[in-house]
């Protein structure tokens, strides 16, 4: 079974501009995830998928295989869905570990453990994909969603509810194409906990996540 990480990254980040590239503790995400990639014994090789020259010339630098992605999948109009197709069908490789550059707070320990589980489970499940736990009072439209308002628990009695973070998730190529998706027909959640899971999505995450990458002396 050859398992590649596939690393997407590409430029116009809204929110938090160039923030692949943007100083970052000394390095950049996209630098300090493809050095954390090439330490995990058990990964087959490194594949870059990014619109952008200059992030693939990053990669190519740093000895990783590149796949430069069309404009139109890397649009804030195209889906998703389309974008994950696109990828599957532009790689070669029999399993795809998806690893997102914006969780730099991620282990090495759990990149190679979620592996190893892969590997055990793959006759079951046709994803694996990590996850956080939610205990907080959730609502929709007005009404609470995980617990009876009238009986109030403790928030640890809370029913055991669990967000995709994306920090790692590992599919077969052709299950990645068919459902267009990194989550399979079947997807074996993996659980890490909500400081690997942080995910850079705004300014506040970027400090924070920088603050704690600096205060661990790097994970």
């Amino acid at each position: 079974m050859s398992i590649v990480a596939l690393v997407p990254v590409r430029s116009g980040s809204v929110r938090v501009e160039n923030k692949n590239i943007k100083p970052f503790a000394g390095s950049s995400l996209l630098e300090i995830k493809l050095e954390q990639l090439k330490r995990i014994p058990n990964l087959d090789g490194i594949i870059v998928n990014s619109n952008d020259d200059y992030m693939l010339g990053i990669a190519k630098k740093m000895g990783c295989d590149t796949v430069k992605r069309d404009e139109y999948y890397a649009s804030n109009s195209v889906s998703m869905s389309d974008v994950y197709k696109n990828m599957a069908e532009n790689f070669n490789a029999d399993v795809v570990a998806y690893i997102n550059v914006t969780n730099p707070l991620l282990k090495d320990e759990t990149i190679i453990r979620a592996i190893e589980k892969f590997k055990t489970i793959e006759n079951t499940y046709d994803s694996l994909n990590t996850a956080h736990p939610i205990k907080e009072f959730l609502f929709k439209d007005n009404l609470p969603i995980n617990y009876d308002l009238r009986h109030q628990p403790r928030s640890q009695d809370l029913p055991d509810i669990f967000a995709l973070n994306f920090a790692i998730n590992i599919i077969r190529k052709q299950t990645m194409a068919e459902c267009k998706n990194v989550v399979g027909y079947k997807p074996y959640i993996y659980e890490i906990d909500e400081v690997e899971a942080t995910d850079i999505d705004n300014p506040i995450d970027f400090e924070f996540a920088e603050f704690v990458y600096k205060l661990s002396g790097n994970i």
